[in-house]
């Protein structure tokens, strides 16, 4: 009892600890890194205040539950603003699939967080505790859900931050119930209370808690359960009635709750008439899935010629795109001097013209009227004959077959 009612106070050291461990939580998320998500929740403080409300019911100690669920709540609300506070000033604020899957809550996160739960208060009161608390700690997984939760509410995506919040608060109910039913197992002595009419008042009101938390708690379980099921029939119906049979799903969404079941669908090409949908409806009660309602979402515009239409836009802009880049790479050729084999002869019939370059150039008349002529720049100390530049410039025009060619000294 000692060793609980230690771990459950947020003072000091204790509430350091949890903010650094969702920082470094936050950080995981966000970069979808699960080593680092592991890392904070070995070094989460969270289960302390959670045990305690646990071993509170099951002693009837009333000034333990209180003290307990003040200590979650401000750990709750620091976590909160923490996670909220780094996402807001985080520049990375994509949704990555460690997010995403602390935002739907199913039946597998109940058993995860009583089962968690069972182990860690077994080793609580174990003489022999070995070390399995930083396992529960990694298993039921409080502190991404609450990072999760302070994201939410970062992008003001209210979905995520009530889909986070309802799985952290199953994790923390389901821990508090296993906590409970083991101390209840190992008969734990109830605290004695002097007044009587204390004892019987103080008797009642956590009797009635435990009523709240247990029937909610189980009516929880039930309906992520069924939700479960739910999703799995669904998933067999369209497997044998529409995929199986080569039809393109585009468009899924399911709608489960205990006043209306939907599934809605959209397909590629495929057009259903009235009586195949009658048809698909009355074949859904073969799959137990009577009373959910069938819609197929289908107009009278030719989708799948849409969807190609498009494709072919993209892909006649792309051709038109290769064809402009082709188009700069002729032009820019004609500007270029490839013809290594004439350099070479250049270098060889006139070697006093070592360094030279040669090139083309677009010589304007005026603004309606141009020319092309190749041009050979020479750099020799000395300006070389005419009649050599002359002859030069013959030569070239008839190796080239330009009827203009311009041989210089470059001004240099």
């Amino acid at each position: 009892m000692e060793n609980v009612i230690s771990n459950i106070s947020f003072r000091g050291a204790n509430l350091w600890i949890l903010a650094c461990a969702i920082v470094i939580a936050s950080v995981g998320l966000n970069v979808n890194s699960t080593a680092v998500i592991i890392g904070a929740m070995l070094i989460s403080p969270l289960m302390g205040p959670i045990v305690g409300a646990g071993f509170a019911l099951g002693t009837y100690d009333f000034d333990l539950l209180k003290k307990s669920a003040k200590n979650l709540a401000i750990a709750t609300a620091v976590s909160l603003l923490v996670s909220f506070l780094y996402f807001l000033l985080s520049p990375f604020k994509e949704a990555q699939s460690e997010l995403l899957a602390r935002t739907s809550p199913n039946i597998y996160d109940v058993l995860i967080a009583f089962f968690g739960g069972l182990v860690g208060v077994i080793a609580i009161t174990r003489k022999e505790k070995g070390n399995p608390i930083p396992g529960v700690a990694i298993a039921t997984a409080l502190m991404p859900p609450l990072c999760t939760a302070g994201y939410g509410l970062a992008i003001g995506n209210f979905s995520y931050f009530g889909g986070a919040i309802y799985l952290y608060t199953i994790n923390c109910f389901f821990i508090c119930i296993s906590t409970f039913l083991i101390v209840k197992l190992l008969k734990y002595p109830k605290v004695k209370f002097v007044d009587t009419l204390r004892e019987k008042r103080i008797t009642r009101t956590i009797s009635a808690l435990i009523v709240i938390m247990l029937v909610p708690s189980f009516y929880l379980a039930y309906s992520l359960l069924q939700e479960r099921k739910f999703v799995q029939q669904v998933n067999a119906f369209i497997e044998n009635e529409f995929t199986n049979k080569g039809y393109t799903l585009i468009y899924e969404k399911t709608h489960f709750n205990n006043r209306a079941k939907k599934i809605e669908l959209a397909f590629l090409d495929k057009r259903f008439g009235n009586d195949e949908i009658k048809d698909l409806q009355a074949r859904l009660g073969s799959y137990r899935l009577d009373g959910t309602e069938l819609l197929i979402r289908q107009d009278t515009s030719d989708l799948k010629g849409d969807i190609l239409a498009e494709i072919q836009k993209q892909s006649q802009h792309v051709s038109e795109k290769d064809i402009t880049i082709q188009n700069l790479r002729n032009e820019l050729a004609a500007y270029t001097f490839k013809d290594r084999e004439t350099i070479k002869e250049i270098t060889a019939l006139y070697p006093d013209l070592a360094p030279f370059s040669i090139g083309k150039q677009t010589v304007f008349v005026n603004a309606d009227s141009s020319f092309n002529r190749t041009v050979l720049l020479y750099d020799a100390d000395k300006e070389l004959p005419k009649e050599q530049l002359n002859r030069l410039s013959s030569w070239l025009s008839v190796k080239l077959k330009s009827d203009s060619v311009l041989v210089m000294q470059s001004a240099d």
